[in-house]
């Protein structure tokens, strides 16, 4: 099983971007939107680290796997 490496906000928007996210919202917590799954996400915006909890439960959202949501 891969392991969840740890990434900042920004290249958690980057991730989501190349996965074919638009970003829809941006306030306190920007929300990137799939079209093709009808899918929402909501991205906290604090400085550092997304926290490990928060970053698994993101890919679980988006359905794809640990491994995938890596090499993006």
């Amino acid at each position: 099983m891969a392991k969840l490496i740890s990434i900042s906000y920004r290249e958690l928007a980057g991730k989501l971007k190349r996965a074919g996210y638009t970003e829809i919202r941006t306030s306190r917590h920007p929300v990137y939107y799939l079209a093709s799954k009808n899918l929402t996400i909501p991205v906290p915006r604090h400085p550092g680290e997304v926290p490990k909890g928060t970053l698994r439960a993101i890919v679980r959202e988006m359905g794809v796997s640990v491994e995938e949501f890596n090499n993006l």
